[in-house]
């Protein structure tokens, strides 16, 4: 449906909002921008994220399902209700959970075990309980808008299948794919990922942008306090004027801040699965994460999962 419109006009005409982190992890952090945005247009929402957290948070690999999480109420079989006494079942904490404790309201969890088909059909059903007519997902670091042939790409998975849904979602629904904190998960490089905006630029999905103000520097500051999260932290620090080289992931990753990592791009979800992203054109049709994995293996691509497996099976390996 958004793909003929701009991103004001979507705003405009929008009530309700399922605002998704779509990475994983703290991704629902790099949605805040974003919250504020819907806010200044009068947009509701409700914000949620993945059921997958890094393993240095969860060490059971994988995205959890409904039956591996404690006080988690569904909607349906894809997507539930988090507050902030939903943990796995080993008593792990989602990111969700902590955004719900900080906001005082229920979050979403979104389960990606099942495929493409099973995301789309869950977050329109979702959509239409909760009365929301868009979906924004963000991604944080802006390695969902790979094209897959990127030698740093080190979690390729969740943001594959996600790019395929909200693609599949803008038929049936408005739906707006955002990256903040271009290059803070330190798989990208910065040409890398203006060698993809500049592509989807010119195909005519670039929809608009919008900074991290003053005021929403102050709240993700508190959050980021909260929420253990190292890419959607970093987009703080260059906020506050820190450009300089870091590293994140005991030290595996470098991260190159910079001012443009305090912006969210805001794109047309079609475009890049259409123009940029193999990953997500690959397991479309997947009906299982495995099978999505595998699918990606084909591709040359090592997962998120394949390193959380290593790291269960040898005790050793990158930590996410």
């Amino acid at each position: 449906m958004s793909k003929t419109r701009t991103l004001e006009a979507i705003l405009k005409s929008s009530r309700r909002a399922i605002l998704l982190g779509i990475g994983g992890g703290g991704d629902i952090v790099g949605t805040i921008p974003t919250a504020k945005l819907l806010e200044n247009f009068g947009v509701g929402h409700v914000m949620g994220g993945l059921s997958w957290e890094r393993s240095v948070i969860d060490p059971v690999p994988g995205p959890r399902k409904f039956n591996e999480t404690r006080n988690a109420r569904k909607i349906n079989d894809t997507v539930w209700y988090s507050n902030h006494k939903t943990t796995t079942s080993t008593g792990v904490k989602f990111a969700e959970s902590r955004i719900s404790e900080i906001y005082g309201k229920e979050t979403l969890l979104v389960d990606v075990n099942y495929g493409v088909k099973e995301v789309v059909n869950g977050l329109l059903d979702a959509a239409e309980k909760l009365d929301a007519d868009l979906i924004v997902g963000i991604d944080v670091g802006g390695d969902a808008i790979a094209f897959g042939n990127e030698p740093g790409i080190m979690s390729p998975l969740a943001d594959a299948i996600m790019t395929a849904s909200l693609s599949e979602l803008e038929k049936r629904i408005d739906t707006i794919m955002g990256v903040f904190g271009f290059g803070c998960d330190g798989e990208l490089t910065m040409p890398e990922l203006e060698k993809s905006i500049r592509k989807i630029a010119k195909e005519g999905g670039l929809l608009g942008s919008w900074g991290i103000t003053h005021e929403t520097l102050k709240e993700l500051e508190k959050v980021v306090e909260i929420v253990p999260t190292e890419a959607s932290r970093l987009p703080v620090e260059a906020a506050k004027g820190i450009f300089d080289r870091t590293t994140i992931r005991s030290g595996r990753r470098s991260v190159s801040l910079s001012i443009i990592s305090t912006i969210t791009f805001y794109l047309t979800p079609s475009v890049v699965f259409e123009k940029i992203s193999k990953p997500a054109r690959t397991v479309s049709e997947c009906r299982s994460l495995a099978e999505a994995n595998e699918a990606l293996h084909k591709l040359g691509l090592k997962t998120e999962l394949d390193y959380e497996l290593e790291r269960l099976c040898y005790g050793s390996g990158p930590i996410l």
